[in-house]
């Protein structure tokens, strides 16, 4: 306690090289924990829209994830109907998941007859209603919302497309869509009817063929079928919507399940590529996994299966993440040094003017010990109000920014979002800021207090 009671009493004695040294720290404290509150927003940020449009898990083929995407149709789940009802009946998983719902991808061919245009898509067959289930998820109250699925409700036979498939399928007229360039040369006017070959494979959409040569926004999609002979259907595009990310949005058409699988398997049994999982909390994936695998491996005797996490599946959410972790360690690195060089040059100062002093005390009787103590405790309290200080300054300003009606444009996404800078709440990283910059501050203090503890007293006592 005397001890305590003295290094308070020398750091009041010089009050300006103090409130410096104590300003610095709180300032670097203070940018450390708003930038790791923008790094934090950003993590829940993107965990959200994962989330909400994949689920936390997906049931898939084994080899699905590594060669589904040149042949989807080849890996598909048999009994589908039986797996998930299978999880839903499970007394552990019930309470566990939110959504499950099975999805059908597959590759083709999108085009526009009418405009003489066509290009290669990805398809997606969905079910709508879960679909907007699963983007009314918030797992971490963000202050967002998805807007909802427009499939639901629609039509059999209708489609959402990529923004870059409407401009290149010349949709962007008949969808109504702003900034989408025509091409500069005008296709040559081919008429509204099919192509022979294409009106051959669609005779199972005749009752739509009126339809067809009327509708701007009819597309036809001709994809392989289960048995490896082409099929086509004609869809209406009721929406086109960007997808984040310019190659997803060249190629993505959205549909109904239903109408999916009639595509591909026709009167076959039908099949999906994944079955998706949206879990009530992030921390219940390795349960629900673990919870999964003697249920899967019922199902597993004819189709081998595997349980892929979202973060698995979206490599780029993983390494977005590492790379804000490592800005942040060198942030924190770069700070820690100041914080290190300015403390130490407080405490160097301090021994020097202090030096008859030191010798007084040695010369009553303190110990070596006792100097080191004294300096290295004069050090800590330095580090623990400027670290205590720019935690409330922290607070203070992420308040204040979080009202201020700030946005931002998060990796993958396409509307701004809110700029949130969560310091609030993080215990964690409030925690570790603050007890990282008291041990750095104990740390450069330590030398000069070794230094002043092994001055001699004679030489100590008589220093001008």
């Amino acid at each position: 306690m005397m001890t305590l009671s003295l290094a308070v009493r020398n750091l009041l004695r010089n009050r300006r090289r103090s409130l410096a040294t104590l300003l610095a720290m709180a300032i670097g404290s203070t940018s450390i924990l708003l930038f790791g509150g923008y790094s934090t927003n950003i993590n829940y940020t993107m965990h959200t829209e994962y989330v909400q449009t994949g689920g936390h898990l997906q049931i898939q083929h084994r080899d699905f994830y590594l060669y589904g995407s040149g042949n989807p149709t080849a890996y598909g789940i048999a009994d589908y109907a039986q797996i998930m009802a299978a999880i839903q009946g499970d007394e552990v998983l019930r309470g566990m998941v939110l959504v499950a719902t099975p999805t059908l991808q597959f590759g083709g061919i999108a085009g526009n007859y009418a405009a003489n245009v066509s290009r290669t898509i990805i398809g997606n067959g969905l079910v709508a209603e879960d679909i907007n289930r699963m983007r009314r998820w918030n797992g971490f109250n963000l202050r967002t919302s998805s807007p909802a699925f427009a499939l639901e409700g629609a039509p059999a036979d209708a489609a959402i497309v990529g923004t870059g498939v409407a401009r290149v399928l010349q949709l962007c007229e008949a969808l109504k869509i702003a900034r989408c360039p025509k091409p500069e040369k005008e296709p040559i006017p081919a008429g509204n009817a099919l192509p022979d070959d294409i009106a051959q494979l669609s005779l199972q959409e005749t009752l739509a063929a009126p339809a067809v040569a009327n509708s701007p926004r009819r597309i036809e999609v001709l994809a392989g079928n289960s048995k490896g002979a082409p099929n086509v259907t004609s869809l209406d595009v009721i929406r086109a919507e960007e997808q984040g990310f310019k190659e997803l949005d060249e190629v993505y058409v959205m549909m109904h399940l239903a109408k999916t699988q009639q595509l591909i398997y026709g009167n076959s049994p039908p099949k999906v590529t994944s079955i998706i999982l949206q879990l009530r909390h992030s921390e219940q994936i390795a349960a629900a996994t673990a919870r999964l695998a003697p249920i899967l491996a019922k199902f597993s005797a004819k189709q081998p299966l595997a349980v892929l996490d979202f973060r698995t599946l979206n490599p780029f959410y993983v390494q977005t993440i590492q790379l804000f972790d490592t800005i942040f360690g060198f942030i924190f690195a770069l700070i820690g040094a100041i914080v290190l060089f300015t403390v130490s040059n407080t405490m160097n100062t301090a021994v020097v003017e202090r030096t008859v002093e030191i010798g007084t005390l040695r010369a009553v009787g303190l110990r070596r010990g006792g100097i080191r103590r004294l300096f290295v405790t004069e050090g800590a309290l330095l580090g623990l109000c400027g670290a205590v200080l720019g935690v409330v300054l922290a607070l203070v300003l992420s308040a204040v920014c979080n009202q201020m009606g700030l946005t931002w444009s998060a990796p993958g996404s396409v509307e701004p979002l809110p700029l949130t800078l969560r310091v609030w709440g993080e215990t964690g990283m409030i925690l570790g800021t603050t007890l990282g910059l008291i041990c750095i501050a104990i740390l450069s203090a330590w030398w000069p207090a070794y230094r002043a503890a092994q001055l001699n007293v004679v030489d100590a006592l008589r220093h001008v």
